[in-house]
């Protein structure tokens, strides 16, 4: 099996709950900001937050089990924040293809409207049609899409936190 660099084989429970937290919270502040200034989110990009929506205050509840020294239950609710994020991670890819167009995503978000036989058909599909695309990047920041960005940060998140309760099971009793 392989071994983890040194630094990580040191992070305490404490430190990966308070490290998702961090990133996480940092990651969804983002995403306002990015929606403040203008840049609207898809549909895609709405439910991909549900995953920092439950991550953030499970990372806070995390903490504080490991501050009380609950090293198991730490290390549970840390694996539980690893799996989170490796769905999150695998939701981010995922649109992330879908912007790059390697898969059609849902056709509620993504491609052409059907033609209107009428104006009258024409101002109804305006009413309910979505107007932010799914398969349209509103910004590239280093070459990735803000969900191509969301897939690597879950997966830094994600790897904290399994490692994090790696080293719960590991170390034993003890604070975090």
């Amino acid at each position: 099996m392989p071994t983890l660099p040194r630094s990580l084989q040191t992070v305490t429970p404490l430190q990966a709950a308070l490290g998702v937290l961090i990133l996480a919270f940092a990651t969804i502040a983002g995403a306002w900001a990015f929606e403040w200034a203008g840049y609207l989110p898809c549909e895609l990009c709405l439910l991909q937050r549900w995953a920092y929506y439950a991550g953030v205050p499970l990372a806070g509840l995390v903490a504080l089990t490991a501050t009380r020294g609950l090293r198991g239950l730490a290390g549970a609710g840390l694996a539980l924040l690893g799996l989170v994020f490796v769905g999150s991670m695998i939701f981010g890819a995922y649109h992330a293809g879908v912007e790059w167009g390697f898969w059609q995503g849902p056709t509620g978000c993504t491609g052409t409207l059907a033609r209107a036989d009428s104006m009258q058909d024409f101002m109804k599909q305006l009413e309910t049609t979505k107007v932010v695309r799914c398969d349209a990047v509103a910004i590239r920041i280093l070459g990735l899409s803000l969900a191509g960005w969301n897939a690597v940060l879950s997966a830094a998140m994600a790897a904290l936190a399994f490692t994090g309760a790696r080293n719960a099971v590991r170390s034993g009793g003890g604070a975090g």
